[in-house]
């Protein structure tokens, strides 16, 4: 009787108990796919006119887009750090691109490992020290953003995704398209003078010409997206892979990266997780990058404390339980070695952007618009024609001459065109907005135009970081 009941209490308990021992293969892969200098409004599913994305557009039906998603600096290290982090630049101590972290943060690779997950990278990886993104390189995509080509063999990723199937993998595939030059990519299927300009782009044959090739390796990106989410379905994970697409921050043309604007800050965010995440469902919650981290922590179980992050987790958002997440999203720009300092801080809520440049007083110069280089000849073209052209001198002194504050009501003016700053009806909306950034700034202990110097830059790469408020 003594062994038949222990038997029986066997077989109760050791069910949860190899539950308990072997859980890594009931927790959700997950693969991130990042573009390179994508503005989000170029493609489709957020309005563009210009290209067509079939491959992101079937990701969207199979998930949810989110409409208000954000990253903090509009440049690539940066962003990219802020996303594996989930920290603010000020608090990473990346508040410029090509510069370290500071030592003693920890990314996604460190929180992942905890739970069992081996880690990778495939493509451009634009962040360092290596002891704080010790990912796993993956071989295959190309990882020079400025290469003339953007070479894909996906055998490395394949392998990656299909190696140790008792393992939860994580990949990060960052592309490199469309990332300037734009030399990939059929140019044929896009005729210049039938495209559609945004209107805080002038119109010029260069501007075509170049706006073009731009569009060319949108169309690959697409392609590439396609391609690995086709090797993930191969491998029979894709039911248990949460997947992200997001685009990054803003394509090189005025008015989107280097910039606070809405183009250069706004990026493009999809999720795809089978059975969790309600397919072709969109979302206007606010999110920012630095809440990726956290989200994906509590969807697999993860423990942390939420002061290690600047985020916080939007999973009751994707999981419709929710359809608000953050009540503010904050950016900031440093211009060293961009061009001579001109620190830019800015907020919004949603609706309403407000912005505040430190250095109002002096132009905004940004080399990598407005030198002459083999891939750039559209900022020239302007100069050569502001004088007889309304629209494009407007344009330009919009682009380097700034107030000190600017506010734009982005429900009705996407494209930012109309400057409320000075208006009495908003003027209880912009010192609201401005209260809040002052608030976001003192808490992250930004020193704001102090940050914008070759010096700070400089210190900075080789791992030498300002000392923070807080420090």
């Amino acid at each position: 009787m003594m062994i038949t009941h222990f038997i029986a209490w066997l077989c109760l308990f050791l069910p949860a108990f190899d539950q308990a021992t072997d859980n890594t293969d009931k927790l959700p892969n997950i693969l991130v796919i990042i573009a390179d200098d994508c503005t989000f409004s170029d493609l489709p599913l957020y309005g563009g006119k210009n290209v067509n994305t079939p491959n992101i557009d079937r990701l969207a039906s199979e998930g949810m887009t989110f409409d208000k998603a954000y990253v903090s600096m509009a440049m690539c290290t940066p962003s990219r750090a802020e996303l594996f982090t989930g920290l603010s630049p000020v608090r990473s101590g990346v508040c410029w691109n090509h510069v370290k972290a500071r030592k003693g943060t920890e990314s996604m690779v460190h929180h992942f490992n905890k739970l069992g997950y081996r880690t990778g990278i495939a493509g451009k990886v634009h962040v360092s020290p290596k002891e704080v993104f010790p990912f796993e390189y993956v071989e295959g995509i190309e990882g020079r953003s400025v290469s003339e080509t953007a070479g894909f063999d996906l055998d490395g990723v394949s392998g990656f995704i299909n190696r140790d199937p008792d393992q939860p993998f994580s990949l990060i595939s960052a592309l490199v398209v469309p990332h300037i030059p734009w030399t990939v990519g059929d140019t044929s299927q896009f005729d210049p003078k039938a495209l559609q300009l945004p209107p805080y782009l002038a119109d010029t044959p260069e501007t075509r010409q170049e706006l073009r090739e731009y569009l060319a390796e949108i169309r690959v990106m697409d392609d590439q997206v396609g391609k690995i989410l086709d090797a993930l379905e191969r491998s029979g994970k894709a039911g248990n892979t949460i997947v992200i697409f997001t685009s990054e921050q803003g394509a090189q043309f005025p008015f989107c990266k280097w910039t606070n604007w809405d183009m250069g800050v706004h990026t493009g965010f999809i999720v795809r997780w089978p059975g969790q995440v309600k397919p072709g469902s969109r979302t206007d919650a606010l999110i920012q990058y630095n809440d990726v981290l956290p989200t994906l922590l509590d969807a697999l179980g993860g423990e942390y404390d939420e002061s290690d992050f600047d985020g916080s987790s939007f999973l009751p958002v994707l999981k419709g339980q929710a359809s608000h997440h953050r009540y503010y999203a904050y950016f900031m720009h440093n211009n060293t070695p961009e061009g001579p300092p001109y620190p830019i801080r800015s907020v919004t809520d949603g609706k309403f952007h407000y912005i505040r440049n430190l250095k109002h007083e002096d132009l905004y110069i940004e080399k990598h618009i407005m030198a002459k280089m083999p891939f750039n000849q559209y900022w020239h073209s302007w100069m050569f024609t502001a004088a007889k052209n309304e629209h494009t001198q407007h344009l330009i002194n919009t682009y380097m001459s700034r107030p000190a504050e600017q506010l734009y009501d982005l429900s009705m003016d996407p494209f930012e065109l109309n400057d409320l700053a000075g208006s009495n009806e908003h003027a209880s909306k912009r010192q609201e907005l401005s209260s809040e950034l002052d608030t976001w700034m003192k808490k992250q202990g930004d020193l704001g135009e102090i940050l914008d110097t070759w010096e700070q830059y400089q210190s900075a790469k080789k791992g030498i970081h300002f000392k923070r408020e807080f420090d």
